[in-house]
């Protein structure tokens, strides 16, 4: 038995299945960084015993967190991200541990998207594949050789902290960061400003009392994008360029044959794929563009739930392939 915790920036997600395919039990709920650790984890764990009790008597339970970096996840303490500044050294390995009586796995949800992928994805039949988180923050699980890539000292893939402009949107504590200009709550920033300036030029859109209350979303943009607003359109865009040089780097330095991005990439489809394509190939080396694929995850929505139950699993251990 799996139960698979998946932690993010905007919500968190607990899942009980048999394996990552067979999935019993799933419930969200929003995570709320303001607020710090302590609530997200009662809940988590009265999730996880509400699932127990559904489902009792299906074997051996194993636990398995993903989360966003830094962590350790040898310690399985998870070390203050990006979109979780308040949660500060908290060891939820030992909390779940104590708490369930069974072993508890933590690892780097880009590590966990790629490891997903690769056994039930758009990876399956990869040697060399990227796998990029594009939601609140922005980072990236490597596989190369056919075998997670961890760096030494654990923190290979961190592409979102690479600084591309010189100033810019704030991202991995960074202006001008790939995180700043290709993650969810980078788009905010980056939107909230064009409308703002577009607005006191006399521009209309639809975004423009949401932005005035500071509270835009990604979500928000993408949906007035897709309803023909002209500047949701444009700030797709943008985010699209930036987010194909982010591409090009990762093209020249790794030379990968296929790059699978979840998160936005999903929602925004073409509007973000086109942009990024072209920046992409007028940045990269011809020869590495060339061989190199660019798709969204195919595990879709599900990449959060697959990833928490495939760090359940181990990471390290061979599992079925399943085309979706």
């Amino acid at each position: 038995m799996l139960a698979g915790i998946d932690i993010g920036g905007t919500k968190t997600a607990v899942i009980l299945a048999e394996d990552p395919t067979r999935i019993l039990f799933r419930e969200e709920f929003p995570t709320r960084p303001d607020l710090g650790p302590e609530q997200a984890i009662e809940k988590i764990e009265s999730l996880i015993a509400s699932a127990l009790a559904l489902h009792p008597g299906l074997g051996e339970l194993r636990l398995g967190v993903s989360c966003g970096g830094p962590l350790d996840r040898h310690r399985g303490i998870i070390q203050s991200p990006p979109n979780l500044r308040r949660w500060v050294d908290v060891p939820i390995k030992q909390i779940l541990e104590a708490r369930f009586g069974a072993p508890c796995l933590v690892e780097n949800d880009a590590n966990a998207g790629a490891i997903a992928e690769h056994r039930y994805g758009a990876g399956s039949d990869c040697q060399n594949l990227i796998f990029l988180t594009m939601g609140t923050g922005f980072g990236a699980g490597l596989i190369l050789d056919g075998e997670l890539y961890r760096g030494s000292s654990e923190m290979a893939g961190e592409i979102g902290h690479v600084r591309l402009t010189e100033d810019g949107p704030v991202g991995y504590g960074k202006s001008g960061s790939v995180e700043g200009w290709a993650s969810g709550w980078g788009m905010a920033q980056f939107g909230t400003e064009m409308v703002s300036t577009a607005t006191a030029n006399g521009e209309s859109t639809s975004l423009a009392n949401i932005a005035a209350s500071g509270q835009l979303t990604a979500r928000d943009i993408g949906m007035a994008a897709a309803q023909g607003d002209g500047m949701a359109r444009r700030i797709v865009e943008r985010t699209g360029v930036k987010l194909g040089h982010a591409l090009a780097i990762l093209v020249d330095v790794l030379n990968p044959e296929r790059i699978v991005i979840g998160g936005l990439a999903l929602r925004l489809g073409d509007m973000l794929f086109e942009p990024a394509l072209a920046a992409m190939k007028n940045e990269a080396l011809e020869q590495s563009a060339r061989v190199c694929q660019v798709v969204p995850a195919r595990l879709g929505e599900r990449i959060g739930d697959v990833s928490a139950l495939c760090v359940a699993q181990g990471l390290s251990r061979s599992a079925p392939t399943l085309r979706v």
